[in-house]
């Protein structure tokens, strides 16, 4: 249990703060749509009960992700953040799934509501809310994808551009928040469309457009964790490591280079060629500065490094400029 304890101050803090705020968001539009019936309002309850179950879950998977290997494991447990998002999401596809049923129900027998302050309050609420934990996942993915300096709106605007090199979880939490946030301003409009123009499907319209978003989250989030439970390179960052290789002056060239992403870490396999007139101590030393330089690379967990003659063969042809340059740890 105290190992427990202690593998969760490890966790992703984004995802915790997320699922704190939308479990009380989720209490204010319950308590709102109890006392209004509005269909708009239940579908942005079914969206934050979901997103607050999702992010954590997701915080314990992250959190269980830093298990160190084991004799039973010895990968470590770097996947489980896949395998936790690839179960939340299926909360989510539920609720998705409920919130469209509603919305349409609404369409064919429109209802008038009541207790229009109480509505907009509780919607106005939840948009401040959904916006400043937007704004920290925001500041977290710049933060992973190694951007100093995030001020101002660059958390809200740069995030999206650097969303791929965040880790699952902190993706997750922003794509999550962002389509609650959306569907706050879009429930708002709504509410406000059927109260002064009597246009009640308006509601159930964006009850329905709500649960569509929630499945584009599903089905983006479910395809990338899919990916890496199975396990898939990281293509940037082994341009990125095969430069850095490279660019010492005893490997002639590289016969394999593998770079796997292991949840929210990087696995690096790397077979390069030397001469073989070296002795095993200059090999011995070559091994243990490029072990630390790689693992002075953001992300990467544990270094496998082997070598080979040089052959005289040309083997690696993936790159022929080097890349941006990639944040260090």
């Amino acid at each position: 249990m105290k190992e427990f304890f202690g593998l969760l101050k490890g966790g992703n803090k984004p995802s915790l703060l997320a699922a704190i705020v939308n479990t009380i968001i989720a209490v204010l539009k319950g308590v709102a749509f109890f006392f209004t019936g509005n269909v708009a309002m239940f579908a942005e309850m079914m969206h934050s009960i979901g997103d607050a179950a999702n992010q954590f879950f997701v915080f314990i998977g992250s959190a269980l992700s830093k298990k160190s290997p084991t004799t039973r494991f010895p990968n470590g447990f770097g996947r489980v953040v896949n395998l936790v998002c690839l179960g939340a999401v299926l909360i989510v596809a539920i609720l998705s799934y409920e919130t469209i049923i509603e919305g349409w129900h609404h369409i064919q027998h429109p209802a008038k509501s009541g207790g229009l302050l109480i509505t907009l309050g509780v919607l106005a609420i939840a948009i401040i809310l959904e916006t400043f934990v937007l704004y920290k996942a925001g500041k977290e993915v710049l933060h992973e994808a190694g951007i100093a300096d995030a001020k101002g709106l660059a958390p809200l605007t740069k995030g999206f551009v650097h969303l791929n090199r965040a880790k699952p979880a902190t993706k997750l939490v922003f794509m999550e928040d962002l389509v609650a946030t959306s569907g706050g301003i879009l429930a708002f409009i709504a509410v406000l469309i059927a109260h002064f123009t009597g246009f009640l499907q308006a509601e159930g319209i964006a009850s329905i457009m709500i649960g569509l978003m929630m499945f584009y989250v599903v089905g983006r989030v479910f395809l990338e964790n899919a990916r890496g439970a199975i396990g898939e390179t990281d293509e940037q960052m082994l341009n990125h490591i095969a430069h850095l290789v490279f660019e010492h002056k005893d490997v002639k060239d590289i016969q394999k280079l593998a770079v796997i992403k292991e949840g929210e870490f990087l696995h690096v396999e790397l077979v390069a060629e030397v001469d073989s007139s070296i002795s095993f101590a200059q090999a011995d030393d070559i091994r243990d500065h490029l072990v630390d330089l790689i693992l002075h690379q953001q992300g990467v967990q544990d270094v496998t490094i082997s070598f080979d003659e040089d052959d005289g063969t040309t083997h690696w042809k993936h790159v022929s400029t080097r890349p941006d340059t990639l944040p260090t740890e």
